[in-house]
């Protein structure tokens, strides 16, 4: 923007070593992948779902992402990209495939649908690398960061914009992110969440968005007019100069968000576009609502919103604030249902819960930050001795345990490591406690492609969450919770681990059986 403020501080770079495989590991298939739900204007248009329902993918390298895209069957395959590490231009190249069209030095989403990118483990950073989105549609992008994305010196990525978005983009839903730069434009950053060119249907909610000339904006320019209804909510705006956001036409609907140290205006209504402002809270900031740098008028309604030390200049010919006293020139209908916090306690539920790396906790619209339900149905915890017993999955093919070896990591008195490959599930192992791990082994690389765990009968539900391991590699080959069918991309190896990281009680493996299809 016009300036950079000098109390922004660089972030610190990382480096990271590519993992197996490309830093790739298939994982179970699941019914739902992002935490929660969408909501605002990314529920509409049919909503937004990503990547449910599809493969689920470990990434610890930009150009394992890539990997992920080009592999599926086609450019609209669901899949979750589940990202942990640190992403960065030594890590991330082009890959080719017909699912995909992808690039060097950015995070390409480019004319594909239904993906979930999202963060695990002790984080996912994209260090310098932007996230770009083109011509694509149902995206979800939960739980990273992104931060310090240059349009100008070196490196540069995605056109200097953390997120961006152009060319007819449809229903993308961004949570629990922290954008972030270290100035303004004059030291080669741009926007840190930008749409343009027909972008539809996106909402951002819960994120952070700080140290950086500009916050975002939807329409490049006042003739590029075909963006809107975007949802804003439950995000932190802080140490920004302008945009958050600059809006050029369209709908934008922005609420519960905290605005702090805003020093040359906040959100740009402008080229009619129609912004309802609600519950939002302010504080130390200059302009924070208006039509700012041009003639070409917008709108808003506002409800609800608290300016704390919140400053005003005079009108001019390119220059329209809304305060000191902001009152409402036109009406906005909202199609989606939601729940408004007091603006009053905006601030602490924003701090409680946006930006990466907070727990994905959001508000249940009475000021009290709550973790979401699950998406998928947690273990049964109900005690073993009453879990109804189920029907053991289906198999075909050859069970490869049968005559192979097996060891684990300890066994609880009266079990046997071989009584999970003998063929008879009233024999099981059980570890020393409530967790450890169980191997099948042979003398040589074996091809397999599925699993089949077993509980014994009447003790269905006690193990928990799991990870399948190639255990000569260390790749983890799929996780999720539960007994039962596991399949995952064909491996050849001499030895599988299955890991049992929690469970209810003493967890039992009656059966460990392995197949090659």
């Amino acid at each position: 923007m016009r300036r950079a403020d000098a109390r922004r501080l660089p972030a610190a770079l990382a480096t990271v070593t590519v993992g197996v495989a490309a830093g790739v590991a298939l994982q179970s298939p699941r019914p739902a992948a992002a935490v929660g739900a969408a909501t605002g204007y990314a529920t509409q248009n049919g909503g937004t779902t990503g990547g449910a329902g599809g493969q689920t993918v470990r990434a610890s390298t930009g150009t394992a992402i890539h990997a992920a895209l080009c592999g599926r069957a086609s450019s609209s395959t669901p899949i979750t990209i589940e990202v942990t590490g640190t992403i960065n231009h030594g890590n991330t190249s082009k890959v080719s495939g017909s699912s995909c069209n992808t690039a060097d030095g950015v995070i390409e989403l480019k004319q594909i649908s239904n993906v979930t990118i999202i963060g695990v483990g002790s984080g996912a950073v994209f260090d310098q690398l932007g996230i770009h989105l083109r011509d694509s549609s149902n995206i979800i992008i939960q739980n990273v960061t992104v931060r310090n994305v240059k349009k100008s010196g070196s490196p540069t990525s995605n056109g200097g914009d953390a997120i961006g978005m152009e060319s007819t983009v449809r229903n993308v839903w961004v949570d629990h992110v922290t954008l972030e730069a270290s100035g303004g434009e004059s030291e080669g950053y741009d926007g840190l969440f930008d749409m343009k060119d027909n972008t539809q249907y996106v909402t951002l909610s819960y994120s952070v968005l700080r140290n950086s000339g500009r916050g975002g904006l939807i329409g490049s320019s006042e003739s590029d007019l075909s963006n809107g209804f975007v949802t804003f909510h439950h995000n932190l705006y802080e140490n920004i100069d302008s945009r958050t956001p600059l809006l050029r036409g369209g709908i934008a609907h922005i609420y519960n968000n905290h605005y702090v140290s805003l020093h040359e205006s906040g959100i740009n209504s402008r080229a009619g576009a129609r912004a309802k402002v609600e519950n939002n809270y302010f504080r130390n900031s200059k302009d924070v609502l208006g039509t700012f740098y041009t003639s070409e008028r917008g709108y808003w309604q506002v409800s609800g919103n608290t300016f704390d030390n919140v400053t005003w200049s005079s009108a001019g010919s390119e220059n329209y604030p809304a305060g000191p006293n902001p009152t409402s020139n036109t009406t906005v209908s909202i199609p989606y249902a939601y729940r408004l916090d007091a603006a009053s306690c905006v601030p602490d539920v924003v701090r409680q819960t946006a930006g990466a790396n907070t727990g994905l906790r959001v508000s249940d619209g009475s000021c009290s930050p709550q973790t979401p339900p699950p998406t998928t149905p947690p273990p049964s915890t109900a005690p073993p001795t009453t879990a109804p017993p189920t029907t053991p999955p289906p198999t075909s093919g050859t069970n490869l345990s049968l005559g192979a070896g097996a060891d684990g990591s300890s066994k609880a008195g009266g079990t046997s490591y071989g009584n999970v490959r003998d063929g008879d599930n009233s024999t099981w192992w059980s570890p020393a406690g409530s967790t450890g791990s169980i191997s099948i082994k042979w003398g040589s690389a074996t091809r397999v492609s599925r699993v089949v765990i077993r509980e014994p009968s009447g003790t269905q539900g006690s193990i928990g969450s799991w990870q399948l391991v190639n255990h000569d590699t260390g790749a983890v080959l799929a996780s999720g919770s539960g007994a039962g069918a596991i399949t995952f991309s064909a491996t050849a190896l001499s030895k599988i681990t299955f890991k049992i990281n929690s469970s209810s009680g003493t967890p039992r493996v009656g059966e460990f059986e392995t197949y090659a299809s």
